[in-house]
């Protein structure tokens, strides 16, 4: 397995991920609408809990692209991911017996399919980042939700509003 960015494990204050960790890389979809900064929650397959696009590694691509792959596949979302690491968060899986990291890339969403892999078998939800940290059940995710910061007003080119909301 490949070292983990030292960000992201910074970001989860351990010094050492425990043996046999699986990786996952997650999106963290985004828009800035009337100077709001909304993000997307999706639920999971089985519970049906609100909660990040993610998915494994995938060759060819890298962490910010896996992530990308997965927010179309899973929520129809196209955009522009950013290759810089937010953080992420561990969680438990009940198929496995391991824990799971999911590393978080910010995309800025450009547009949303009708038609992707995993239509109908997930909730998507628009919410601010404040009502995000309410909804997840992860307590580290819902804390990297709570330290975005709001966009700035109308004005602002929506782009540089964004990456100043998400610390990029």
């Amino acid at each position: 397995m490949k070292a983990l960015p030292a960000l992201a494990v910074q970001s989860l204050g351990q010094g050492r991920l425990p043996r046999k960790t699986q990786v996952q890389y997650a999106a963290l979809c985004f828009r800035v609408r009337n100077g709001k900064l909304k993000v997307l929650l999706i639920t999971s397959r089985g519970r049906g809990r609100w909660t990040l696009p993610k998915g494994w590694p995938m060759p060819g691509h890298s962490p910010a692209g896996a992530a990308a792959r997965e927010a179309w596949e899973e929520a129809g979302i196209r955009g522009q991911v950013h290759e810089v690491c937010l953080g992420g968060f561990t969680y438990r899986k009940r198929s496995s017996p391991y824990p799971h990291l999911a590393l978080v890339y910010p995309l800025e969403v450009v547009s949303r399919d009708r038609k992707f892999p995993e239509r109908g078998e997930r909730k998507q939800r628009w919410v601010s980042p404040k009502r995000a940290a309410e909804l997840v059940d992860h307590p580290e995710l819902a804390q990297l939700l709570r330290g975005l910061k709001p966009a700035g007003g109308k004005d602002e080119p929506r782009l540089i509003s964004a990456q100043k909301a998400l610390g990029i």
